[in-house]
Formats: C-alpha cells, sequence, structure tokens
C-alpha cells in the first residue's frame, strides 16, 4: 500500500454561507491529494502527459460524515491500496485539526492514451516507482 499526507488550510473562497467547505471544492483537494501524491514518488502528471498517457477520472465517490469548517487545517491522506493496471484507484480521508474524521472519497482514474484516447497500460516509469510499495 503506497499512502502520502498533506495538510492544507480551507480557504474563505472554499467555503459556503454556513462557514462548511463547499462540497463542490473536495474534488479539487482530492485532485491536489493525488498529485502530490505522486509528486512524492517523483511523477509527474504534465510529465506523463508529455510523454503521451493521460489519466482522467473515471468515478468520483463522496461520503461526509461532518463539516470542514473556514480557515481549518485539514490533513488529507491519500492512499493506493492495490497496484495499478489500466487504473488507479485512490482513497482518501481528511482529518479535521482534532483529527476527527470528517470525509471519506475514492476515485478510479484510467490510464489512456493521450494519440488514440483509448485505456492503456501503467506507463513503465510510473510502474517502477509504484510497485515496490505492493511487493
Amino acid at each position: 500500500m503506497f499512502e502520502h499526507q498533506v495538510k492544507f488550510r480551507v480557504l474563505y473562497s472554499d467555503t459556503d454561507k454556513m462557514g462548511y467547505m463547499y462540497y463542490g471544492q473536495y474534488a479539487k483537494y482530492l485532485e491536489m491529494g493525488r498529485v502530490e501524491a505522486l509528486r512524492s514518488l517523483g511523477l509527474s502528471y504534465k510529465v506523463m502527459e508529455d510523454t503521451g498517457v493521460m489519466l482522467p477520472v473515471l468515478d468520483l465517490n463522496l461520503k461526509y460524515i461532518r463539516p470542514i469548517l473556514y480557515d481549518e487545517q485539514v490533513k488529507l491522506i491519500t492512499r493506493v491500496k492495490k497496484m495499478p493496471g489500466k487504473r488507479i484507484h485512490f482513497e482518501y480521508e481528511f482529518l479535521n485539526e482534532s483529527g476527527d474524521l470528517t470525509t471519506k472519497a475514492e476515485t478510479t482514474l484510467v490510464f489512456v492514451n493521450c494519440e488514440t484516447g483509448k485505456p492503456c497500460l501503467i506507463p513503465e516509469n510510473f510502474k517502477s516507482k509504484i510497485e515496490n510499495y505492493f511487493s
């Protein structure tokens, strides 16, 4: 299993009238979690796309447990529990400043050849950096 953590503070522009992080903002933070998790492995979405493979989101699932509040520091844990093939599945947990679980989420992304628009296998450089977590 691969796991990465990142912290962020909820911006005023990310909240609704109640001071809760607006539900539509969660996808942005899930992307941040994925990008930073991959960056910690020495991988980059940009480089991957520049070399012919994109990684669009196939599905997104969110479970809200309690609100995240304006100006709260949040810990976002991003996990990959299964070795990717043509798809990569991420699981996430948002924890508030007290360490309480506020939100659980999952996304599945598909490796897609930029030229053909068809699914492809995980690129070798990506595979070589992540496979050690699944031995």
